[in-house]
């Protein structure tokens, strides 16, 4: 506790002002915690002081969220600015917001094992047998209205810690996001597809995702789709995912807005919504002066490649919203290039269906995820 009050006083953190007439003084409270590493040992103390805010009542106390005695200095997001701030070295990171970092020669590695436990530990998954894909290409999930009900609380937790698992496990985020859609009115056939995700999980424990080190990288996407996928409303579900070269660094599974009328339409749309990551992505290494010309999209579909391609065929496209045909103009000013891939490279495959166990394995290890001991 003196740490702390010491803390703010060195870094001059506010400054006493008189108190505003017709205002009520914030008060404060202690909170301790301790602080935990990756095998879920006491590694140090924290205690922190925080206003309590909750004892104001907007339009009575504040209009505006501050605070009314103390006038704030500094508010800002500390990164390597020892220069600025007092810092505790805590030594190399591995441990931060429930992810685990290990770091080698050879390069970095991201898991979330331990939380991983700590799920199947908490929704009773720890016993029975493993599966080696979080979902059967055989299923079918629909709203299946008919179907006895499930604990709708107990199926948004599940499906809310799995959200968070997705950070490091890409191979699972497909399956998710779809068991996500039923979380209004979830049924058993939904909460035994859940229970099959994380049976994989179980067996998959020690899996993360690597980094490898290198000095030369380039910027790629690949892009696919699930056509008509949905059972429900027949909408198709788009899968992408871009790599700064062996590195995957992004990735997304959707149901598009709209129904798309051919495999083409379908294929040119998921196709967009990956240019706009590339994009974005490209700008934000502008900031650290990288920079990548004509970054190629690989889809598996030709006539999606033609549409790009080729701004004549309107009597294919008219039908398909505008805001999409940015694609086309993006690669005619060559700011990205849209190849094709063979099926079988398609990496983006896991976004947006179940696939069978080779194929699925075979994808998931050119994504950079694999056993982390």
């Amino acid at each position: 506790m003196k740490e702390e009050l010491n803390q703010f006083e060195r870094n001059d953190v506010w400054e006493l002002v008189p108190c505003p007439p017709s205002q009520t003084i914030i008060g404060t409270k202690w909170v301790f915690r301790n602080k935990l590493n990756d095998q879920g040992n006491i590694v140090r103390n924290k205690a922190r002081l925080v206003a309590q805010g909750y004892c104001q009542e907007e339009g009575i106390d504040y209009d505006e969220i501050f605070a009314p005695v103390a006038r704030l200095e500094v508010i800002r997001i500390l990164l390597l600015m020892q220069g600025e701030f007092e810092m505790s070295m805590m030594g190399e990171l591995n441990f931060f917001l429930g992810l685990q970092i290990k770091q080698c020669q050879e390069g970095i590695y991201i898991s979330q094992s331990k939380y991983t436990k700590e799920l199947l530990k908490k929704f009773g998954i720890e016993e029975g047998r493993t599966v080696s894909t979080p979902m059967a290409t055989n299923v079918k999930i629909d709203k299946d209205e008919k179907a006895k009900p499930v604990d709708e609380s107990k199926y948004r937790g599940m499906i809310g810690s799995l959200l968070y698992l997705t950070a490091s496990r890409p191979d699972i985020l497909h399956d998710v996001c779809l068991c996500a859609l039923f979380q209004s009115n979830p049924k058993e056939s939904h909460m035994s597809v859940v229970k099959r995700i994380f049976r994989y999980l179980k067996g998959t424990i020690q899996y993360g995702l690597f980094y490898p080190k290198k000095e030369k990288f380039s910027l790629k996407g690949y892009s696919n789709s699930d056509y008509a996928g949905n059972i429900d409303d027949r909408k198709s579900t788009s899968g992408s995912c871009q790599f700064l070269g062996d590195c995957l660094v992004s990735w997304f599974s959707k149901k598009q807005n709209c129904v798309s009328l051919s495999t083409a339409e379908a294929e040119y749309i998921s196709a967009a919504f990956c240019c706009t990551q590339l994009l974005w992505i490209k700008q934000t290494l502008a900031d650290y002066k990288c920079s990548f010309e004509n970054a190629p999209i690989f889809c598996d579909n030709v006539s999606a490649i033609n549409i790009a391609q080729n701004p004549v065929h309107h009597n294919r496209t008219k039908h398909i919203e505008i805001r999409h045909h940015f694609l086309r103009d993006c690669v005619s000013k060559r700011k990205i290039e849209i190849s094709f891939v063979p099926s079988q490279d398609q990496l983006a495959d896991i976004f947006t269906k179940p696939l069978t166990s080779e194929t699925f394995a075979s994808i998931r290890a050119r994504l950079g995820i694999m056993h982390i001991e």
